[in-house]
């Protein structure tokens, strides 16, 4: 990819922080935002926009990463109104995030690409990958809720993108994160269970995942998980690691689980297939050198490091 560096430093110790779309440094400041922030922010002479367009984020063709002045997105019709700041750098100079009503002529020199496709290809330096996730979210959360889930009302985005408010009844809507468990369910003696969604390429497996219900905890949302997918019970949970997922607006919660039975019976509605490995097997998926050509997740997705510490005896 021209113009686009890969700059990634050494990988931290926290697994979280060796996520995808966890290295994000900026300086929120949520709690000093008001109505002249997003103006204050936009006039700022070194500000600079991550610009989104049939939801692809847009790289300038002559410069590196994927940040435009505020110039140059005003000449692209970015929508400053529906503007958000994501916060200020390391340099104090302000971050923000806006679409573009189309996509630009495509002899102007602008290449496109889909956040997913950057993450797996390591495109762009772990701060810009973290950025444009948040804006993914959050502009994603924006354009959901432009009515007011109380009275139907029109809402209006507020401080910055910090929220928004019904101008009908006046209630406040703050950006919704929803909890995912994702979990590395074993045996204690070598075993891991992983499975396949009928949508995963050919070959492709992964962890156990499903969302975190309703008067549930972290731990009761892995065990029923589990049951419903593999029919598998569960007994001790341990948390693992953490990440930020924006397809389109999840945080993965990333757990250990001791299975508790041996007999998998899994869900053909939910899932493809799902059985054993033995650490073996999975480390010669790691390795590229399965007979049958069996594949992980990168090392963009929390999937990857789950298992990775199972494979290594971490588990």
């Amino acid at each position: 990819m021209s113009g686009i560096q890969n700059g990634r430093a050494a990988q931290p110790a926290e697994m979280s922080a060796r996520t995808g779309f966890a290295g994000n440094r900026l300086f929120r400041d949520s709690e000093h935002r008001g109505a002249a922030t997003l103006t204050t922010a936009l006039e700022h002479p070194d500000a600079v926009v991550y610009l989104t367009a049939d939801r692809n984020w847009l790289a300038p063709g002559d410069r590196e990463g994927f940040a435009f002045s505020v110039s140059a997105a005003e000449r692209l019709g970015a929508e400053f109104g529906e503007a958000v700041l994501l916060g200020t750098d390391p340099m104090g100079r302000p971050v923000l995030a806006a679409r573009l009503p189309a996509m630009p002529p495509a002899d102007g020199g602008i290449a496109a690409y889909e956040l997913r496709g950057i993450a797996e290809g390591m495109l762009v330096d772990a701060d810009t990958e973290g950025r444009l996730a948040q804006a993914t979210h959050l502009l994603g959360w924006h354009a959901r809720n432009r009515f007011c889930g109380c009275c139907g009302g029109a809402t209006v985005s507020e401080a910055a993108g910090l929220r928004r408010r019904c101008t009908a009844c006046g209630e406040v809507i703050f950006p919704r994160i929803e909890p995912v468990t994702i979990m590395l369910v074993h045996d204690g003696a070598g075993r891991c269970i992983l499975g396949r969604q009928p949508r995963f390429k050919p070959g492709f497996w992964s962890c156990l995942a499903g969302f975190v219900e309703a008067g549930e905890t972290i731990e009761d949302a892995v065990r029923r998980e589990t049951l419903e997918e593999a029919g598998i019970k569960v007994g001790a949970v341990s948390y693992l690691a953490s990440q930020p997922w924006p397809f389109p607006g999840s945080l993965m919660i990333g757990c250990t689980a001791l299975a508790a039975g041996t007999e998998i019976l899994f869900d053909a509605t939910e899932l493809e297939d799902c059985r054993w490995f033995a650490r073996a097997e999975v480390r010669q998926m790691f390795e590229g050198r399965h007979p049958d050509g069996l594949m992980l997740p990168g090392r963009f997705a929390i999937a990857h490091h789950l298992i990775k510490a199972f494979a290594d005896g971490e588990v």
